[in-house]
């Protein structure tokens, strides 16, 4: 690995996000969990459904500071470590991110703080009410960080002004219902709920290999398998979704976690498993499946999915179609302030200006893209091929920690039905044993979906090279290892909070009960 500035600053917001989602899956699903668990609580008054939302509600409330944490330092990397890019994409990139701030800072914090705190200051129905606001606000913050995260992956409602030299909004509304960002969205906040449903269900798992907390066990792990299977099939559905999307608008994206190098007639084949090679251009000892892949990909049978080498040719030339526009741009620029423009200069940089992107592909070789050579042309194209065997494994970890959820919860949902929980014990330790797994996925998925855009920061809009900020290598090392030391600190707290809350238990309420509707009467003195 060159430790060059942008290598470096990919590497900081790779390690900071990673660590960040760590905490958003179980905040999203746990968040729900909490909302259904009280409404049986109000419901039937049944305090033992009261003495859960609790328990969870205090696992919930760790992850959920931590979360809220570490996703500011993200959102501050954007002006530290990739200000270019911040000013090209301000306009349209600023919106989401500060409608998500405010759900966060304000409806959630707000509606958390009422959970936490009004148990007995509000009415049943009252607190319910907040308990719902703070599962609604933990699940809109994700929508408008995935509207600004789908935009980055499939821009659209925005064009290039040459005379800002800025993307700028020309339709909010596009931008909103992008459905790449809405099509994640619902992918990502359902392996949320998947990763809660694991949580509880792998807890619970202990509670009945140890025999505590029984009944609190065996209600948690019904919900839990209720809800997680839903959410299970719900991603399963959901992720083809979003490949038959990915084949649509990021085709190089797909044929690399494919390790399709040359293209196949339709319908293509699915590589089941199989060992890419870079240096030679090919996907060794591949276990194909006919067919396959041109459904997941195209939903036809007569639909062509192209291969890396294709696609490799077709950018070399938006490349070298891109330094027309690229030079359009500078006689642009050259005109004096307030001279028109020249119309020959204008026409020649509309035809051209959707391959500008591609030229800037050539700042990682030359200053100006103009002299670039045709070996450095060739390099340039080179790059956009993300590095194969990482999405091709990422992708096949991802899918079958998925499968394997789906038939957990399957498992777990037939069992409680059948109220044999607690009848068998290699279930309870496979519930345990696979709590992490959600997690790997999650992680996987981002590998996928964001190295996966490489070299693109905007996808055919800004190259990654050209999005950083002018910082030192030094400067930019230091902050990685102040991050790292930091968030290792952080997890070492987070993992024994949540191990001491869980070895704690819930705790007996002996509260007095909020009435259904109204305040609470004041006790006679």
């Amino acid at each position: 690995m060159e430790f060059d500035i942008v290598t470096l600053s990919r590497l900081q917001f790779a390690l900071t996000a990673l660590y960040h989602f760590l905490f958003v899956p179980l905040t999203l699903g746990l968040s729900i969990l909490l909302a259904i668990m009280e409404t049986v609580y109000v419901m039937t008054g049944r305090k033992i459904w009261r003495q859960m939302t609790k328990f969870w509600g205090t696992l919930f409330g760790i992850n959920f500071v931590l979360g809220v944490a570490t996703g500011i330092v993200m959102e501050f990397q954007f002006g530290m470590n990739w200000s270019y890019f911040s000013n090209y994409v301000g306009d349209i990139f600023g919106a989401p991110l500060a409608i998500e701030g405010l759900m966060a800072f304000f409806m959630e914090a707000t509606f958390v703080g009422l959970f936490f705190f009004g148990w007995d200051k509000m009415s049943k129905v009252g607190h319910l009410m907040a308990t719902y606001a703070v599962a609604i606000g933990s699940n809109f913050s994700a929508l408008w960080i995935l509207i600004a995260n789908g935009w980055m992956q499939h821009p659209v409602g925005a064009e290039f002004n040459p005379d800002t030299m800025r993307m700028e909004v020309t339709s909010f509304f596009e931008v909103l219902t992008n459905h790449v960002a809405q099509t994640r969205f619902v992918h990502t906040v359902s392996a949320g709920y998947v990763t809660a449903s694991v949580f509880v269900l792998g807890v619970s798992a202990l509670y009945l290999l140890r025999g505590k907390f029984v009944d609190l066990a065996k209600r948690s792990m019904t919900i839990a398998a209720s809800f997680g299977l839903l959410a299970s099939i719900s991603v399963v559905v959901l992720g083809d979704e979003s490949g038959y999307l990915v084949s649509s608008n990021q085709k190089m994206k797909m044929a690399a976690i494919e390790g399709m190098w040359e293209t196949q007639p339709a319908p293509a084949s699915f590589t089941l498993v199989g060992i890419p090679d870079m240096n030679e251009r090919t996907t060794h000892f591949g276990v194909h499946i006919p067919w396959v892949m041109g459904l997941i990909g195209t939903r036809s049978l007569t639909t062509v999915i192209p291969g890396i080498d294709q696609l490799l040719a077709e950018n070399e030339q938006r490349i070298r179609l891109g330094l027309n526009a690229y030079d359009a741009l500078q006689d642009y620029r050259a005109t004096p302030v307030g001279e028109t423009v020249a119309p020959e200069v204008a026409a020649r940089f509309d035809t051209y200006k959707d391959d500008m992107g591609y030229a800037l592909l050539l700042l990682k070789y030359v200053d100006d893209p103009r002299t670039a050579t045709d070996a450095q042309i060739e390099a340039a194209a080179w790059d956009t091929v993300p590095y194969v065997p990482v999405l091709f494994w990422a992708f096949r970890g991802m899918v079958g920690i998925g499968f394997f959820n789906v038939a957990l919860m399957a498992g777990f949902f037939f069992l409680s039905a059948r109220r044999q929980l607690d009848k068998r014990r290699w279930p309870l330790k496979i519930a345990v044993a696979a709590m992490a797994l959600p997690w790997i996925a999650a992680e996987l998925g981002w590998i996928v979906a964001e190295f996966g855009r490489q070299p693109w920061a905007i996808d055919g809009i800004l190259p990654t090279v050209a999005a950083v900020s002018h910082l030192t290598v030094p400067t930019v090392l230091l902050t990685i290892v102040g991050f790292t030391a930091i968030y290792s600190v952080l997890l070492v707290i987070e993992v024994r909070l949540m191990l001491a809350a869980i070895r704690k238990g819930p705790q007996p309420d002996e509260e007095p009960e909020a009435p259904l509707w109204g305040r609470n009467p004041v006790p006679a003195e």
